[in-house]
């Protein structure tokens, strides 16, 4: 069943928002696959900041995700791959959003948005590491046309996580379904 997206706009991260962030994802079902537990204010103080350093240097970073009314639902975004094990040296595409946004199409639009920004500054193609029991992530690999291209263990949770690639060397590489 196709149904029509939501509108999103993406900004780069401000100040206010890592507190917002801090409270959107204080939720364990939100956190089930990231650590399994909430962080505190000072780590989404660290990301936002870092965020920001990324879209200067980059022209890309995890922007904050606004509704139509511009209220903050969650973020989505790119950085480089931060570890030495998994896709070293590749752009990896994330998204996260607080609980009771879920299931509204939020992600899917906002990444396409995503995507089709990394595309114009250039990038070859970007990457996604999801956790291989998170169904939720991995349909909108599928949603955005991403493909598995490998299987890692990740080392500090010793869970199998999943690679999905994505070139990004043409307009027709994005899935219209919803």
């Amino acid at each position: 069943m196709n149904r029509a997206l939501p509108v999103v706009r993406l900004r780069v991260p401000t100040d206010e928002d890592a507190h917002t962030w801090h409270r959107l994802f204080d939720d364990p079902d939100v956190m089930e696959f990231h650590g399994g537990r909430s962080a505190e204010p000072s780590v989404y103080e660290e990301l936002t900041a870092r965020q920001r350093r990324h879209d200067a240097e980059h022209g890309f970073c995890l922007w904050t995700v606004l509704d139509a009314s511009g209220r903050p639902v969650g973020f989505t975004g790119a950085q480089p791959w931060p570890h030495a094990w998994g896709p070293a040296g590749e752009v990896e595409i994330g998204w996260r959003l607080g609980r009771e946004h879920w299931g509204r199409g939020y992600v899917t639009a906002a990444a396409r948005l995503t995507l089709r920004r990394l595309r114009a500054a250039g990038l070859p193609g970007v990457v996604a590491m999801v956790d291989r029991r998170n169904t939720r992530s991995i349909a909108v690999t599928r949603r955005l046309g991403m493909h598995h291209a490998e299987t890692f263990f990740t080392p500090q949770t010793r869970r199998i996580g999943h690679c999905y690639r994505l070139p990004l060397g043409s307009q027709d590489t994005l899935c219209d379904a919803e």
